[in-house]
């Protein structure tokens, strides 16, 4: 019921859906651009419409009261970035005890422009030997979807030039904010 409402609301606001899932249920997608606040609730309501229960990583201090039942719901796992915990074990541990797990990540790290996306995404692909999967909120053509399923390689920067190519024609809300896609020099 929630997806068929979600798709009547993205329709209303003008926005199409293309999915092309891979066929597995332990994958990784990357959402980009991040460019705007609005991307997390048109990404929540994209998820639902495309049937995915997706869980995301949040800083820890958005898990208090009183909304920490909602982000909860939504799929958020609270994350603590002062403690230095290996993240990257810590969602390899989350797949490998998982029947199905998606964890959907904004590689970008903030919705303001940097020179670099930050790379953890693919280690932890890598490290739970599962798919990443590309999704978009591409507000240039209102177009949401997810697609373009591939394992990451030892070498991230011929990922990285998959990533570019994939997102190439792509824009976020504020495309002056869009990330470039590179690996930190």
């Amino acid at each position: 019921m929630f997806s068929r409402l979600s798709m009547l609301i993205l329709n209303m606001l003008g926005w199409s859906v293309k999915a092309d899932f891979p066929e597995t249920a332990k994958y990784l997608v990357i959402v980009a651009p991040h460019t705007s606040n609005w991307d997390f609730p048109l990404g929540i309501l994209a998820a639902s419409a495309m049937r995915m229960e997706i869980h995301w990583m949040g800083k820890h201090t958005l898990f208090r009261w009183p909304t920490a039942w909602l982000f909860h719901a939504l799929g958020g796992i609270p994350v603590n970035r002062e403690k230095g915990l290996n993240l990257i074990q810590q969602m390899t541990e989350l797949y490998e005890h998982s029947e199905e797990f998606v964890l959907a990540l904004a590689p970008e790290g903030t919705r303001s422009k940097t020179d670099h996306w930050k790379t953890g995404f693919h280690y932890i692909a890598r490290a739970a030997n599962v798919p990443i999967v590309m999704g978009y909120l591409d507000f240039g053509n209102k177009q949401v979807g997810v697609g373009g399923a591939f394992y990451a390689v030892d070498d991230i920067e011929t990922d990285f030039e998959h990533i570019r190519q994939y997102y190439r024609h792509r824009r976020g809300q504020r495309p002056e904010n869009e990330s470039l896609i590179q690996v930190r020099r």
